[in-house]
């Protein structure tokens, strides 16, 4: 179903993003101004996830249409298989500007496993993946289907928005500090060696869509 009604979640960083978006909303937009050097002015309204949507997340069709997408060049179904990546929040600017989220409280979760798709899916993913690696200049050997792939899947998404469509798309990751119940990181220094991995093992230092992606730290304690 491309639109997940979740409930209110109870702990981690679904519960955590649940918070900020419908109780800090403020804080979160301040720091995504800040990171992506955008206006104050530019306010953002954030769609997902919701209380009075029964704090919904959406993949698929779902989430375009949520935003307020459309795709003239290349289409989501051209390029991704059907069960594609579930967004943590989704936000729309009154200047056009789409932001999509995905939020974690604890390094296991940036260690996602390969992907499970079936053989017809794997092919479709593989081939957007690697030539989302070829644009980005990516030079590492290893596979994007496999270790990461939650990022590498993020990142491609953001490739298929912003420079197969121009839209002025923007990837959002959220990273929880001093979540205890989780043994989240207790520092932003933990999670930029995790992040320090990540980024040596997929080959993106300084990638030509690394102005596009904000990487948020908030500490639970502010929200």
């Amino acid at each position: 179903m491309p639109r997940i009604e979740q409930g209110p979640a109870v702990k981690g960083s679904q519960k955590w993003i649940q918070k900020l978006v419908n109780e800090k909303p403020d804080l979160l937009t301040s720091l995504i101004r800040t990171q992506l050097n955008l206006p104050d002015t530019d306010t953002i309204t954030w769609l997902s996830p919701i209380v009075d949507d029964g704090y919904a997340e959406y993949r698929d069709q779902a989430f375009l249409d949520l935003l307020d997408i459309t795709l003239p060049n290349v289409s989501l179904s051209d390029f991704w298989p059907s069960r594609g990546p579930v967004w943590d929040g989704l936000g729309t600017s009154e200047t056009g500007k789409v932001f999509l989220v995905e939020a974690k409280s604890h390094i296991s979760e940036v260690l996602s496993p390969k992907t499970g798709a079936g053989v017809k899916s794997l092919r479709k993913i593989r081939k957007s993946l690697d030539e989302t690696k070829t644009f980005l200049h990516s030079k590492s050997e290893h596979d994007w289907t496999s270790t990461f792939y939650q990022y590498t899947n993020r990142l491609a998404h953001l490739y298929l928005l912003r420079v197969l469509n121009e839209v002025p798309a923007y990837l959002v990751f959220v990273y929880f500090v001093n979540d205890k119940e989780m043994n989240g990181p207790k520092s932003i220094d933990e999670w930029n060696g995790a992040l320090l991995l990540l980024t040596s093992y997929l080959g993106i230092g300084r990638h030509r869509l690394k102005q596009y992606i904000a990487d948020i730290f908030i500490d639970i304690g502010e929200i």
